[in-house]
């Protein structure tokens, strides 16, 4: 446990209707950072987060802020008293206060009205201060939600699924003006989201869970770029999988020789990759591109539907080599129609080889 992390959650475990929703969860987050909690639903997220903020009572475990433990085997602080603010989808406001009022909920007289203008100011809802909820736009009310909640200085702030009952043309820019109110106020954040999109684009961290327990953790980039498994690659984007069986350390398909190191003979393996690394090129006469280090060999297939996304477009193949459909994205208008004979190549570089797993 380092100085500088203000929330730390060590091997907190829960149990409910005689299953563990989470177990043995440890995770840090410090003074400034974003961490997210990332997984679909039901895998444990919610539940961390009630046991962090008081709410619900871990079986087994450990919450500290700042070295202080706000729950363990004998001891117990509640929510009211951990310096732990709350955000959810639902953004419970009173509809009976005005947004000054809301805002100042909880605060203490003594310097309220100054809190208060100046969370308004900052979220730019000053001219708005005098008027009710339901005159609000949902991204108007979802910032006086974070005012409200950022007004009596929380040390750490915990969010489950904040910005999903947002328009989606809403949600980036309402993201990303809570995101700089955080990072200002120094508040160590946890968010619980199921969007892979929201938590590359908020988190510092991403803990990535799946039944009860983080499967893997780091930043964007990494958990992205090196998933844990076959399962961690498929949450983040769609992504195509190739099957052999290892020999001599290596696994021969229709694309070249793939390393599989440490795998022993006779283990079926899997090799995915993502539809934006597969490269296609034109037939010509019978014959692909040329094999390259980076791409390996050539593999055929007919195209059987072409669809355009908006940024990109969406090419799916049937392979000569075993009938399976792969998926293509290609960055542009590209529309061949159905029949049209292409050959693919993958970056080497970005294909992830695992263990066939039979689940």
């Amino acid at each position: 446990m380092a100085e500088s992390d203000r929330l730390v959650v060590q091997n907190l475990t829960r149990r409910l209707g005689g299953r563990e929703v989470v177990r043995d969860l440890s995770l840090q987050v410090a003074p400034g950072q974003v961490t997210c909690l990332l997984g679909p639903s039901g895998c444990g997220k919610s539940t961390t987060l009630r046991m962090i903020a008081g709410v619900d009572r871990p079986d087994a475990g450990r919450v500290l802020s700042e070295g202080r433990v706000l729950s363990d085997a004998g001891s117990f602080v509640p929510p009211e008293e951990r310096q732990i603010g709350l955000m959810f989808q639902d953004f419970a406001l009173f509809p009976h206060l005005t947004v000054a009022k809301n805002v100042a909920f909880g605060l203490k007289r003594g310097g309220a009205r100054a809190r208060v203008a100046e969370l308004l100011e900052r979220v730019g809802l000053s001219r708005h201060a005098e008027a009710y909820p339901h005159e609000l736009s949902g991204g108007e009310q979802q910032r006086v939600a974070l005012a409200r909640a950022l007004a009596p200085r929380p040390r750490v702030m915990l969010m489950d699924e904040p910005f999903s009952g947002l328009d989606m043309r809403l949600r980036d820019d309402i993201r990303d003006q809570t995101l700089s109110v955080l990072k200002e106020e120094g508040t160590a954040v946890l968010l619980v989201t199921h969007e892979p999109d929201e938590a590359m684009r908020m988190a510092d961290e991403i803990l990535l869970m799946r039944d009860g327990v983080i499967v893997q953790r780091g930043a964007p980039y990494t958990v992205y770029n090196n998933p844990a498994d076959r399962k961690a690659a498929a949450f983040f984007s769609d992504i195509n999988i190739l099957r052999g069986k290892v020999e001599g350390a290596l696994t021969e398909t229709p694309f070249g020789s793939f390393l599989a190191p440490g795998v022993p003979d006779g283990r079926e393996v899997e090799i995915v990759f993502r539809p934006q690394h597969l490269t296609i090129d034109f037939d010509r006469g019978g014959r692909g591109p040329n094999p390259t280090e980076s791409h390996g060999m050539p593999a055929r297939g007919v195209v059987q539907r072409a669809r355009f996304m908006g940024r990109e477009s969406l090419v799916e193949l049937q392979m000569d080599h075993d009938g399976e459909v792969l998926k293509a994205t290609i960055p542009s208008v590209f529309l061949p129609k159905p029949g049209t004979v292409l050959w693919l190549t993958i970056r080497r570089d970005r294909c992830f080889l695992f263990p066939l797993r039979k689940d």
